[in-house]
């Protein structure tokens, strides 16, 4: 027996509870929910209301807006239908607000803070319409055409707005203890965003307002407030805002407010190309967390919602719960992006790498504004638990990084010169004030002096002090020499990278030509044919051409393997510079750039190979990276040796790439270690090479360049060198 006809899909009775309860992820997001459905009903402020019943057999939720209210017809036919279109189709409110629900479910989130819904709603025309939802009707319902809701309308006075009244049983009582009403509040004063005028403009004259009402609850403590964002927002010590245009171009402000006085910085921004996300608005605000930052951050202010000053207990706690960077829809905050235990955007990974230069995420409370889906392809999940991940999301978090990365490299800055970062010695520097004894035998000679000592015996005194800080220089100049060695190894490991990259191909080569090599050469043997050697000896050719390859490649290591070093002797700089360059070929033709060496030829320098490999390994690592991330056109560096007759004038390196900011410049951050404007850098790099060259008699300097990065390595001056000595 065969048939065939077509039939209809019947959702069965409990899906709109599948949608109310298994895509809603909790009670707060089945709150959030609600109260964005009052905002689109344009109404200036909803109130919650929780209420035990005095036996404690129950409770009751209600939660009123003063919006327009819905018609009789919308809630047959809008209302009730899950999934409908209508938000989506329209976008906008009649008050031109930007509709916040789009997927047409968040109506029956009601489902999951109670057992019944009793839904009254008043138009501006005064029908007000009312429904009662018994929710376990929907359980039993074998489809969801069988369940049938009562509705009545009439013609009433009462102001517009609508009324949802949840009830619950004395089970679901139980679950509302203070922990979760806590964290309920928490998500309401984290859910709209307290940003300033500034950058908030299209939001400026729309004002909503979150009340929160708690009554007869057990061990609850009862609640009536207007929900406000936590003091600490505006007592931040770092700040960076601005606006990123959908181009990838914007501007941005970074504030220090730690200071005496507040000062602030503009930067101009380009993400190299289009966002990919659609305009962003940032305002991200950063504390720091040492004991004397908590006490500033209370003399500056702090109070509790009371109005009470707290003590630092309360202001770290503060911190621990308010923390983290959310992202922000038409002024309503996405979950869980912005909760203190959901670190999307990786910072404390980052922060492990190089604590002194980044920061963590229990350091920054900040707000990513986007735009709507149709604008920035940043799309939510239906479950209201994110966004989804897709290429939007990927570069909103590189996007918002590269911003954070802004203050980052200020903040760095400011607590470097005020001495409160980790200290980090200049090696060479600080070994020249350690064991310099000059000065102590000059003050030393003049107190034995003014003291009656006679010459010869102060003669002595100086003589045994004399050879005291002999002995010690040489301690000094072994443990310069390990530094030396370590500094080398260093960038030995960076360039070790660079050839097992470029090892591959000959490596491949062995590995898939030998057998073929042994298989010939057999045959030959066995058969005597010579024409067997016309198969063989152009894989053998290939064997030796490659093997010549992988010589060059490791003989490029040999200046920075070395073990203890010898005296500095004469090198050609220029051949020594090019050299240095010939560790990158391949990874320079790989990513189109091309690197020349002008000036001077055959002008001898006395220095150490290794210490000059090291300036231009990491100076060229930089170019590349940068010119290759920024997605630069023309990919060139230049270096010219400069010299007068014998001596050396300078060494200028300039590349195309997209240059440093003129702040980091002028305040040499870039030189400090642990400093780095890469992503993951470790920030070793320049302040290695800038180490090398204090080694070598010379100084690593970088200029502001209209194209590209410039650095100048010229030979200190003779007063520097006295200053040295």
């Amino acid at each position: 027996m065969s048939s065939s006809g077509t039939y209809k899909i019947r959702p069965a009775g409990r899906h709109i509870l599948t949608i109310g309860r298994d895509l809603i992820q909790d009670c707060y997001a089945a709150v959030v929910e609600l109260v964005k459905n009052a905002y689109d009903a344009d109404s200036p402020d909803v109130n919650i209301e929780f209420r035990a019943k005095p036996d404690r057999s129950g409770y009751s939720i209600v939660i009123t807006d003063h919006g327009h209210g819905m018609s009789r017809d919308t809630v047959i036919h809008k209302w009730m239908v899950p999934s409908t279109p209508d938000k989506l189709d329209r976008r906008q409110s009649p008050a031109g607000r930007i509709m916040q629900g789009r997927k047409g479910v968040g109506r029956y989130a009601a489902s999951i803070l109670g057992t019944d819904l009793l839904l009254e709603t008043v138009t501006l025309q005064g029908e007000k319409t009312t429904l009662q939802v018994e929710w376990n009707t929907f359980e039993t319902a074998t489809y969801l055409d069988d369940v049938e809701i009562l509705i009545e309308t009439a013609d009433v006075s009462e102001p517009s707005g609508t009324r949802l009244t949840m009830t619950g049983d004395d089970e679901l009582l139980g679950e509302w203890n203070q922990r979760q009403f806590d964290k309920l509040r928490f998500e309401l004063k984290k859910l709209i965003s307290p940003v300033s005028a500034a950058i908030n403009d299209e939001f400026n004259d729309d004002e909503f307002h979150i009340s929160l009402e708690v009554d007869g609850f057990p061990d609850v403590l009862d609640v009536i407030e207007t929900i406000e964002p936590y003091p600490i927002f505006d007592l931040f010590d770092y700040r960076i805002t601005g606006r990123i245009g959908a181009d990838g171009k914007g501007a941005l402000t970074y504030s220090l407010q730690k200071a005496r006085n507040t000062t602030e910085d503009k930067i101009r921004f380009d993400a190299g190309g289009p966002t990919g996300c659609g305009e962003l608005v940032f305002d991200i605000r950063v504390y720091d967390r040492e004991k004397e930052a908590i006490e500033s951050l209370i003399g500056r202010g702090l109070k509790d919602e009371s109005g009470n000053y707290v003590g630092k207990l309360q202001a770290r706690q503060l911190l621990n719960e308010y923390n983290g960077i959310g992202v922000y829809r038409n002024g309503f905050r996405i979950r869980p992006l912005g909760d203190a235990d959901f670190d999307w955007l990786k910072l404390n990974e980052q922060r492990v790498q190089n604590p002194s230069l980044r920061i963590g995420s229990n350091q920054a409370i900040g707000y990513v504004q986007i735009q709507s889906d149709e604008l920035s392809d940043l799309v939510e999940k239906s479950a209201r638990d994110g966004l989804r991940e897709n290429t939007a999301f990927t570069r909103l978090k590189e996007i918002t990084k590269a911003v954070i990365a802004k203050l980052e490299e200020r903040r760095f800055d400011y607590r470097k010169k005020a001495g409160l970062s980790r200290p980090v010695l200049k090696v060479e520097r600080e070994f020249e004030r350690l064991f310099s004894f000059d000065a102590l035998k000059k003050d030393i000679r003049s107190k034995l002096t003014r003291g009656g000592v006679d010459r010869k015996m102060a003669d002595e005194i100086i003589e045994i002090i004399s050879r005291d800080a002999e002995d010690k220089n040489k301690v000094a100049d072994e443990i310069r020499q390990t530094v030396a060695i370590y500094q080398g190894q260093a960038t030995l490991g960076k360039i070790i990278n660079v050839i097992l990259h470029e090892g591959r191909r000959p490596l491949n080569y062995f590995r898939n030509q030998i057998p073929n090599l042994r298989y010939w050469y057999d045959s030959f043997l066995n058969t005597g044919d010579a024409g067997k050697l016309e198969t063989f000896m152009p894989i053998a050719e290939g064997v030796g051409q490659n093997a010549e390859v992988f010589v060059k490649l490791f003989s490029r290591l040999d200046p920075l393997a070395a073990g203890k070093r010898t005296a500095r002797k004469p090198l050609d700089l220029k051949k020594t510079i090019r050299n240095s360059l010939s560790v990158f070929d391949e990874e320079m033709k790989t990513h189109h750039v091309v690197a020349k060496v002008e000036g001077s030829d055959g002008f001898r320098f006395s220095s150490w190979q290794q210490d000059i490999y090291a300036i231009f390994t990491n100076l060229v690592d930089n170019s590349i990276y940068w010119m290759n991330e920024k997605k630069v056109p023309k990919r060139e560096i230049t270096i010219e040796v400069v010299t007068d007759g014998d001596s050396l004038l300078h060494v200028d390196y300039r590349d195309t790439g997209p240059g440093i900011e003129p702040d980091l410049i002028a305040s040499e951050v870039i030189f400090e270690p642990q400093f780095s404007t890469k992503p993951s850098g470790t920030g070793l790099g320049l302040a290695i090479a800038g180490e090398a060259a204090t080694r070598n008699g010379l100084e690593l300097k970088t200029f502001e360049s209209e194209q590209g990065a410039w650095f100048r390595l010229q030979p200190k001056t003779e007063s520097e060198c006295n200053e040295r000595s």
